[in-house]
């Protein structure tokens, strides 16, 4: 608990720093900024290993395709909004239009050309999102979500939004499941972190042109089934970190 309290605090503090001392970049070449958040992440993961012992395991990278794409990730903590982007060429996240409010957070996000969603708002709303979805990827982006919307204990039964269908009929390129276990190292709505072994599994992609149903039913039972994986893989290995979820 002591290790994870002095994670937290350098964790907030790095981060605050980083925004702040990085805040020219919000005049600078975006890809200047990008690359600014990736090194805020590498160095993030660096304190949890170092301090915590919690570290990152990436399968299946090679199923990336090259060019632009559609991610749909498994989303079990907060750790994923930042780990994941060094594992990316050019990420472009979808966000709750209310985070872009935030002082420097929201800027920073307007810099990175993340794609803002407003739930409220109905289809205008949701023409938007794809309006912005299309511009990425006519940018060569990997558009990045998190198809349930909000975070999932490991072993929850899922709870897969219509976002994503949304964004895969329209988008037109190939939709990449991502697995992963992080809920049993860094739990949601608990200040506690575990040391083990963080698995980011990269799964087949799912080419476009799909009807709407079938491509839903194969993206949650890959995700699904690769994410249960895990998470036994993680309770066979290291039942000491699901005392607390």
């Amino acid at each position: 608990m002591i290790r994870s309290l002095i994670f937290n605090i350098l964790f907030f503090v790095t981060t605050t720093l980083f925004v702040v001392i990085g805040s020219p970049l919000l005049f600078a070449p975006r890809s200047w900024a990008m690359y600014a958040l990736a090194v805020h992440a590498r160095f993030e993961l660096w304190l949890l290993r170092v301090i915590v012992g919690t570290k990152i395991e990436v399968r299946g990278k090679e199923k990336l395709p090259k060019g632009p794409c559609l991610v749909a990730a498994k989303h079990q903590s907060a750790w994923e909004t930042f780990a994941l982007i060094p594992l990316f060429r050019d990420p472009a996240f979808l966000m709750k239009r209310e985070l872009f409010w935030i002082p420097f957070h929201g800027w920073f996000s307007h810099k990175f050309r993340m794609i803002p969603v407003d739930r409220d708002k109905g289809p205008s709303a949701l023409r938007s999102m794809l309006r912005e979805a299309k511009t990425r990827i006519a940018d060569g982006r990997e558009i990045i979500i998190f198809p349930e919307g909000t975070r999932r204990a490991p072993g929850a039964p899922p709870d897969y939004k219509t976002g994503v269908i949304l964004l895969y009929d329209a988008l037109n390129v190939p939709c990449v499941p991502v697995a992963l276990n992080s809920g049993v190292y860094w739990p949601r709505r608990y200040p506690r972190r575990h040391p083990g072994t963080i698995v980011v599994e990269f799964l087949d992609p799912i080419p476009p042109g799909l009807p709407k149903a079938e491509f839903l039913s194969r993206l949650q039972e890959a995700i699904e089934t690769a994410s249960d994986r895990l998470f036994l893989e993680a309770k066979a290995g290291e039942p000491g970190a699901l005392t607390k979820r």
